[in-house]
């Protein structure tokens, strides 16, 4: 299932944080780099904390008596009474902070800067320095004239941290760009591996996925080998059926003849009348089945040829009807809508006459004979020319709709048997729809089913016929 645009957060209108969670939700890169970063920051984190531990526990026991011990020389140079001479050129030679209380000076180092915070509770709850008998003692001291000196450091000391932490950041954003471009790098073949998978669902096996370090592959070189190979099986097969379709195809066509040819000499006795023209009706249906399946195989290669030629859809519409009730008694009632002016349209009129002719014939078969009869609208829109055809009968299960073009396909084995059918009509008008680069649409109408084809008119808003309506 392919995602649109919204699914995977480039849709404008979305909010940006809808938009990255859809971005991380479906990228792989950006979750691998995403991981990456939390891996790194907590073993950051882990390290750094249990290596702070571990230095803290072991020299801060070491450094104890030498801190005490430069203490106590730094008060004895402060003398005692105090001389703020001496303290101010310790304060000035040393990032500390010096305060002194007592009962004849009053003085701080730095009286313009907040009190350092070395002895307040927060320090004293992380500091184990501070949570015993000797943390006053550590980091104050008493003169013998009763004049108490507080140390601490200075502020400025700690100016760099901010451009640490900054420089720490600018660190870990080089490296998750360095990890998100070698993600990238190795993550690389996936894209290759997406757009060769594209190409073989789209039918081109020519260009296979190319593999990295060939000769001795990663995973993904593995995986993108296993992807060709698989395509090229896939491609062998699909050509054996193309050429069985083919030869069957034309094998068939010669017996096919002779038997017609002599069906047409049986005499038109009462008796064996009716029979006739059973055999007849058969052989008929036998034709067109063999011409469908060569057309399907000729529109279903990558060089489909188209012979466009001025195209009046309207009076093609009245020919296919015409052609119908041959085959179809109820195709007299066929309602078509058309415009009062259609443009003429550079059309493959053969493949868009096989297009409206499946179309019909599917509306007729599964048509409620009780109900309205089945109708064909040709409208213009846009520079694209509409072609839907709509019948009024029991419609499809939801779940077949996406599968109702695809070859061979029948939602219902025992209603096909009774009504005809393959499953090669609608398959047919998508490959048509396609090699004049339009799109088949096929949903339910409630009741019936509605199917509208949609081709390029390019050259229709300057080549205008009148229609008449139908």
């Amino acid at each position: 299932m392919k995602h649109s645009d919204s699914q995977l957060g480039h849709d404008p209108a979305c909010p940006w944080h809808r938009r990255a969670r859809d971005a991380v939700g479906y990228s792989l890169r950006i979750r691998l780099v995403l991981v990456f970063m939390a891996l790194a920051v907590t073993v950051a984190v882990v390290f750094m904390g249990g290596m702070q531990k571990v230095v803290a526990l072991g020299w801060k026991e070491a450094a104890r008596p030498l801190l005490m011990d430069y203490v106590d020389r730094l008060t004895a140079e402060i003398g005692s009474p105090p001389s703020i001479e001496r303290a101010q050129a310790i304060a000035d030679r040393l990032p500390v902070t010096l305060r002194i209380d007592g009962p004849q000076i009053h003085w701080d180092s730095h009286p313009d800067r907040p009190r350092p915070d070395w002895m307040s509770d927060k320090v004293q709850r992380q500091d184990h320095w501070s949570r015993d008998d000797t943390g006053y003692r550590l980091l104050q001291r008493t003169t013998a004239d009763g004049h108490h000196i507080e140390f601490g450091l200075n502020a400025l000391s700690w100016d760099k941290r901010p451009r640490i932490a900054w420089g720490t950041l600018t660190v870990l954003l080089l490296l998750t760009a360095l990890a998100f471009v070698y993600v990238r790098h190795l993550l690389r073949p996936l894209d290759d591996i997406r757009h060769g998978a594209r190409r073989f669902g789209n039918g081109d096996f020519g260009e296979p996925i190319p593999v990295r370090h060939a000769h001795r592959p990663d995973e993904l070189g593995q995986l993108a080998g296993t992807i060709n190979t698989m395509g090229e099986d896939i491609h062998q097969m699909l050509e054996a059926k193309r050429a069985l379709l083919l030869a069957m195809s034309h094998e068939l066509r010669s017996p096919l003849t002779r038997a017609r040819l002599n069906t047409e000499l049986l005499p038109e006795s009462p008796d064996v009348l009716a029979q006739r023209a059973a055999l007849m009706r058969d052989l008929g249906e036998m034709a067109r089945l063999i011409t469908d399946l060569l057309e399907s195989e000729r529109l279903a290669g990558r060089h489909a040829a188209l012979h466009r030629e001025p195209t009046d859809l309207a009076e093609l519409a009245r020919e296919v009807v015409a052609e119908l009730e041959v085959r179809h008694p109820g195709a007299t009632a066929i309602t078509l809508l058309v415009p009062g002016t259609l443009p003429t349209c550079m059309l493959d009129r053969s493949r868009v006459r096989l297009l409206m002719r499946n179309l019909l014939d599917n509306s007729l078969r599964h048509n409620d004979p009780a109900a309205q009869p089945p109708q064909i609208e040709l409208r213009m829109n846009e520079g694209v020319v509409e072609i839907e055809v709509r019948d009024h009968g029991p419609g499809v299960p939801p779940a077949h709709l996406p599968h109702l073009a695809q070859a061979f396909y029948r939602p219902d084995t025992a209603r096909q048997r009774t009504t005809g059918g393959v499953g090669l009509g609608l398959y047919l008008c998508r490959l048509v729809t396609q090699a004049h680069g339009g799109t088949l649409l096929v949903r339910n109408a409630e009741p019936g089913l509605r199917v509208t084809a949609r081709l390029p008119c390019p050259d229709g808003a300057a080549q205008a016929t009148a229609g008449a309506p139908g």
